[in-house]
């Protein structure tokens, strides 16, 4: 692993068909979908023709990562949606997804945004804390069973629910994370995801579903009650928690978290 992370891996926009095809093998190898939820080759594609984009990351010629993403509007305001950000295992921990994320960043910054969001699993520890901490997203919706029943052995036969990252790329709470200096206020809600859950989840355990509901549960009545989760911790023995704060500020796409983040 130390030699990949020495290894300098190019990033780039994908734009032919044979990259799209490389990024459906890769979508496949990882969640190993049934095919009539694989994202096929034309949807990549028809990112990159109507205003998205498909980043790559190169180990020689190599395809070994990308992230899909589309452009979105809502409520009079234009932003990107981050369909998919997919690693190939030999190649996570190297900071590779952090890259791609850069790239994008700077993407939606030339191109005038100033939000790109997206979902995740809220009982994924390690994506959770990359998206909040290291990032420097923020959640404040939660959806329950997203997509529907999922063919995918990682969701553990459970609802896919998800939680939205929103990601305002200009905000100063975004530049903090990149600069590994990000610290909240002290917050006034944790909700803990057990580190067992992955092994509750792989072998069906009825604690999967129990702790799914707890942290569903907690995390709507919190958002419901106008906090946000806005960092995320990890502890010694590999557990989780949402770090949720009061939000001061409307639930509007124009909110740049710049004030009630400052602490």
């Amino acid at each position: 692993m130390s030699e990949l992370r020495a290894k300098a891996l190019r990033i780039d926009r994908l734009s032919t068909l044979e990259h799209f095809e490389r990024c459906v093998a890769i979508q496949s190898a990882i969640w190993n979908y049934s095919p009539h939820e694989l994202f096929p080759r034309r949807a990549f594609l028809l990112a990159e023709k109507l205003g998205g984009h498909v980043l790559g990351a190169f180990d020689g010629d190599l395809i070994v990562a990308f992230n899909l993403a589309y452009p979105g509007y809502r409520g009079g305001h234009a932003y990107l949606h981050s369909q998919m950000l997919a690693v190939l295992p030999p190649y996570r921990n190297t900071g590779v997804g952090r890259a791609l994320k850069l790239a994008q960043r700077d993407i939606a910054v030339a191109d005038g945004f100033d939000l790109i969001e997206w979902t995740y699993d809220p009982l994924e520890i390690k994506n959770a804390f990359f998206n909040l901490h290291r990032l420097g997203a923020i959640s404040r919706r939660y959806i329950r069973d997203f997509y529907g029943p999922s063919s995918s052995p990682l969701q553990g036969g459970l609802p896919t629910d998800r939680l939205y990252a929103e990601w305002w790329v200009r905000s100063q709470h975004v530049e903090r994370a990149f600069e590994d200096s990000l610290r909240l206020q002290v917050p006034q809600q944790t909700v803990v995801v057990p580190a067992d859950i992955y092994a509750w989840k792989s072998a069906a355990d009825e604690r999967a579903v129990q702790t799914q509901q707890n942290v569903r549960a907690r995390l709507e009545a919190a958002f419901a009650q106008g906090f946000v989760a806005a960092g995320y911790q990890r502890q010694p023995n590999g557990d989780g928690s949402y770090q949720l704060i009061r939000s001061t500020s409307a639930d509007t796409l124009q909110n740049t978290w710049s004030s009630p983040l400052e602490a």
